[in-house]
């Protein structure tokens, strides 16, 4: 009886990462391909988005390995994108006033458009968006500034899933 509890129990974890796959995931070797991030355009009103937009879906994409970030106008693969709606919505209230928000998500989404450089083949063309949490405090414009790479952040993994995991 306790050898073949024993047995079951090897065998789960034996085949618990079986569909575990180190490295990229779409069937390329790393760096195989190269992409190239242009600025994205802003059409939400709200400034400063542009730049940390930019910076961090550059910074995640060399973090993940699976394309060379090119720089220099020679890659396989480029992305542009425009940033479209930019949102603030209230999450918590303060408790002596319904009316006072204290915790804010915020929503910004971006329409990403990645094509080859080579015959101009549309790889990616979707509305993706990122989010973030931000307590309002006494200051709520300092802190929408404060949450701002934390919302790029978020954006930038979402695009890099899309990009990384999408069939070429």
């Amino acid at each position: 009886m306790m050898r073949l509890a024993f047995s079951c129990l090897l065998a789960l974890l034996f085949t618990g990462c079986a569909s575990y796959q180190l490295g990229p995931t779409n069937g390329t070797t790393a760096g195989e391909r190269s992409i190239e991030v242009q600025f994205f355009q802003n059409k939400t009103g709200e400034p400063r988005l542009i730049e940390a937009v930019t910076a961090s879906l550059r910074k995640t994409l060399q973090q993940d390995g699976t394309y060379k970030l090119d720089t220099r106008g020679e890659s396989d693969v480029i992305v542009t994108g425009t940033l479209i709606k930019y949102q603030r919505g209230g999450v918590t209230f303060q408790p002596s006033d319904v009316r006072t928000v204290r915790d804010y998500n915020v929503t910004l989404s971006a329409h990403v458009v990645a094509r080859e450089r080579s015959s101009g083949k549309v790889v990616l063309d979707r509305v993706i968006s990122g989010r973030t949490t931000l307590r309002a405090g006494s200051d709520l414009a300092s802190a929408e500034r404060q949450s701002l790479p934390n919302l790029a952040e978020d954006l930038a993994r979402n695009i890099t899933t899309y990009l990384v995991d999408g069939t070429w």
